[in-house]
């Protein structure tokens, strides 16, 4: 088990702006990450294998994206137990991201609203990190890339940028994941709608279709999907998805809503919510979903997840793994082993 507990170092961090803590705790891992020093936070994983999408999992697991959006710290992020982990959203080329503040913490309801805006120092410098990254996918781990598209190119030539990030981290990745639904680059989810989506995914797939006999091995593809969609809409994707040969679906990204913590300090900043009040809305996606899609087309869930019950509920409710992110901002490390252990359990 992890040689500090989170209990004693979540007061510093919290004592600090939530963005600062965020790279202050990146650079510390991506520091130590491969030396002794690991020691501080590693935890053996939780052995539950399964097998999704022509890739094999060692438990269901895994950490969403956004957090380490250069792949700076895969093997010390994939040290706390986590069967798969998913870095980016990168973007072609390095953007700055949204003007700061841009990430707040509501503690009472064990949540955060983003703003960032797919910050990231680019394409070149995110492959980089993951050719470095070496003792988690040689243990057994599986490593996703999500890709997006620059605040600068119009949602016109959204698929230009989309393209060039898969020739990019296809040869890198384990899996590839189409981020359509961020809330902070503007018109991005206007992707999700049925033509616009389309237009979309056809080419991706026969580009991935290309790369798979180019470089000689099969990477799925995902589509990451909002929380802020009707049942109509949810059925329009996912026959897309159906239609197109995608591999699976992670749902969801962040929401705009605010009915959940309306009245909390933070509670009407811009930005994404995730935490506790996006569990149930994010759940009924996945449920929606998996209802429109049948048993065959993994699903991703992520949104909410911040125990155990939280994890089965999510399993619950239709996903074949389940993704944490702001759950590990507020529980730590120990999050990741009581969630697979829970899933392994049954």
């Amino acid at each position: 088990m992890s040689l500090v507990p989170y209990a004693l170092t979540r007061p510093f961090l919290f004592g600090l702006d939530a963005e600062r803590a965020h790279e202050l705790t990146l650079d510390a891992i991506a520091r130590l990450q491969g030396t002794p020093m690991q020691c501080l936070w590693w935890q053996p994983r939780v052995q539950d294998p399964v097998s999704l999408a022509g890739l094999r999992f060692p438990n269901r697991i895994g950490l969403a994206a956004g957090l380490d959006k250069n792949g700076r710290c895969i093997d010390g992020l994939g040290a706390m137990g986590f069967g798969f982990v998913e870095v980016g959203t990168v973007t072609p080329l390095a953007q700055p991201g949204n003007p700061k503040p841009r990430l707040f913490r509501l503690r009472s309801a064990h949540a955060l609203i983003n703003r960032l805006g797919f910050n990231n120092d680019g394409l070149q410098a995110f492959i980089d990190h993951v050719r470095r990254s070496r003792s988690f996918r040689s243990g057994g781990g599986v490593l996703g890339l999500n890709i997006g598209k620059n605040a600068a190119t119009p949602i016109e030539r959204a698929l230009e940028d989309y393209l060039l990030g898969l020739e990019g981290v296809f040869p890198h990745a384990d899996y590839v994941t189409v981020n359509i639904s961020s809330p902070n680059t503007k018109d991005l989810r206007s992707l999700q709608n049925d033509a616009a989506l389309d237009a979309l995914l056809s080419p991706l797939v026969h580009r991935r279709d290309a790369l798979a006999r180019e470089h000689g091995r099969s990477v799925p593809m995902f589509v990451k999907i909002a929380p802020d969609l009707d049942d109509a809409q949810i059925r329009v994707i996912a026959a897309a998805l159906k239609r197109h040969g995608i591999d699976g679906v992670i749902a969801t990204n962040t929401t705009v809503a605010r009915d959940a913590v309306r009245g909390l300090p933070h509670a009407e900043e811009a930005g994404g919510l995730s935490g506790a009040p996006l569990l149930e809305a994010s759940n009924r996606v996945v449920s929606a979903l998996r209802a429109a899609l049948g048993a065959e087309m993994p699903i991703i869930g992520v949104g909410g997840v911040l125990s155990g019950d939280d994890a089965r509920a999510k399993r619950a409710a239709g996903a074949d793994l389940v993704q944490i992110y702001t759950g590990l901002i507020y529980r730590g490390p120990a999050l990741v082993r009581e969630c697979a252990a829970a899933l392994k359990s049954g």
